[in-house]
């Protein structure tokens, strides 16, 4: 018998299709959740049935609690399934499921909302023994941000108290930038997660960023399946990952594994979670812990050949956890995202040809098809290419290959970036950091007549947006032209003619 006879997947795009084909696998009935700009995405379609959320906001439909627990218990669910993002780490859900007789497949809500607060995370951690960044552990104000920023020692970073991914970060290396970067730093946190309390970190130098993959289940098991390093990274937003991570030695990662493993049985955790470390200088520290599947979850499924919605769903129905499988090989993923690979703005369009790569250990993770139009209203991410390699060198080599067959028409992707970062001797060797990105990507300063084009491009552009809006606004009968968002996709592909 299945574990459960029908969950409700409460995502969308390549998640929600992964979670989908792992309950199908399993025999489960699986329920789709979809918005108005989500009517033919295919999440949707492959689902055994879907329910309207209604509106085009994440609030009017994958972020609404009441709407989403709502549809779950009208199709008789008795599971949900957050997948990441969205209502995946909110304690709120989680708790509304329990009230409603359904299964949250993740963490009770007490541990999410003890991991969520990073000042009690890292209380909690140091009470389990888990290294941590030198600084401060509760929120600063302004009256003592200069006092506490001399203690800890320059450079500082300031972080939000309820924040991630990369939300609410400020680095300041010396007092003249502290208060305008703590003024940012909070209205950033407010804006992002609702709470403006931020904190005090010492800045780690040339830090690499190793997360450890756990998985507990409801008799006080936890085990870990190896690490990732996911230092290549563009404003703190993870663009390649692999497995393992070149800089540990098994004495490190033992003793890395553990730290993870205590600090999720000092919380009382259920199903699977990265604990997220620093490394550098041969010494690791705790930096978060995020409380449900991660995006890169399938680099570590390609090097240890488990499935780990598989076990997600099985230790929320009570079951042991299942044995950890001897790791092999390498594995690497990429993020494919709708991004501008010049200016990271996002790259809206409809997609109007795809190339998908294939041959051995080669997997692509995504939600994509042809017509597939991609709007402002969700996360950038269109999928994600993973490989799996004998060794490091064939995982890279693989890796390259499958990102030149890779082929998406109708909107600029960060393909470019990552094959970059994937040839560039740095990557290759093997020592880099969470700066690699910087320094591959530096360009030289603009020449004054390069100046002069772009002035001279930008003007003719500005001409001819105006007259565009202002047919636009004679044709609908308004005075106003297109929204804002509607002409980004114009402008991104009028600066690629731009010096």
């Amino acid at each position: 018998m299945p574990p459960f006879r029908r969950i409700l997947v409460a995502n969308r795009g390549e998640i929600a299709l992964r979670v989908i084909r792992t309950a199908q696998e399993m025999g489960i009935e699986t329920v789709a959740v979809y918005s108005d700009a989500d009517r033919t995405a295919l999440h949707v379609r492959r689902a055994s049935r879907a329910v309207h959320l209604g509106g085009n906001r994440p609030s009017e439909s994958y972020l609404d609690i009441g709407k989403v627990v709502d549809a779950a218990k009208r199709s008789g669910c008795d599971a949900l399934h957050p997948g990441y993002g969205f209502l995946s780490e909110n304690e709120d859900a989680a708790a509304a499921c329990l009230a409603a007789g359904i299964e949250f497949l993740g963490p009770p809500p007490a541990a999410i909302a003890a991991m969520g607060d990073k000042v009690e995370a890292r209380r909690i951690a140091q009470a389990a023994g888990v290294p941590l960044v030198p600084g401060l552990q509760e929120d600063v104000d302004e009256p003592r941000l200069a006092a506490a920023a001399r203690q800890v020692g320059y450079p500082v970073m300031l972080k939000a108290a309820a924040g991630g991914g990369g939300k609410g970060i400020r680095i300041v290396r010396d007092e003249k930038g502290l208060l305008e970067a703590f003024h940012l730093a909070r209205a950033e946190a407010k804006g992002a997660f609702g709470d403006d309390r931020v904190y005090l970190e010492k800045f780690v130098t040339r830090p690499r960023h190793v997360e450890i993959q756990v998985m507990a289940d409801k008799h006080g098991g936890v085990v870990f399946y190896g690490e990732r390093e996911c230092s290549v990274q563009r404003r703190h937003q993870k663009l390649v990952e692999e497995s393992p991570c070149a800089a540990l030695t098994p004495e490190l990662r033992a003793q890395m594994g553990a730290a993870a493993c205590d600090l999720a049985r000092a919380v009382g955790y259920v199903g699977a979670g990265t604990v997220e470390f620093l490394f550098s200088g041969g010494r690791f520290y705790f930096l978060e812990m995020n409380t449900r599947l991660q995006v890169e979850h399938p680099v570590t499924e390609m090097r240890f050949g488990v499935d780990l919605v598989r076990e997600q769903i099985r230790v929320g129905a009570g079951e042991k956890l299942s044995p950890v499988p001897e790791p092999r090989g390498h594995a690497i993923e990429v993020r494919v995202n709708a991004e501008d690979p010049e200016t990271w703005f996002p790259s809206l369009g409809r997609i109007s040809r795809i190339s998908l790569p294939g041959g051995p250990g080669v997997r692509l993770d995504s939600a994509l098809y042809r017509g597939l139009e991609v709007t402002p209203w969700y996360d950038s991410m269109l999928g994600k290419l993973v490989v799996h390699g004998a060794d490091r060198e064939q995982a890279i080599a693989r890796c390259v290959r499958a990102l030149r067959e890779l082929r998406i028409v109708g909107v600029a992707t960060s393909c470019p970036v990552a094959l970059r970062a994937l040839q560039s001797d740095e990557f290759r060797g093997g020592d880099y950091d969470t700066g690699i990105l910087e320094r591959i990507d530096r360009k030289p300063p603009a020449s004054r007549r390069e100046l002069a084009m772009l002035a001279a491009a930008a003007a003719r552009f500005l001409v001819a947006e105006q007259a565009g809006a202002r047919a636009a606004a004679a044709a609908h009968g308004t005075g106003e032209g297109p929204p804002r968002w509607a002409q980004l996709g114009r402008i991104e592909r009028q600066r690629r003619f731009v010096p």
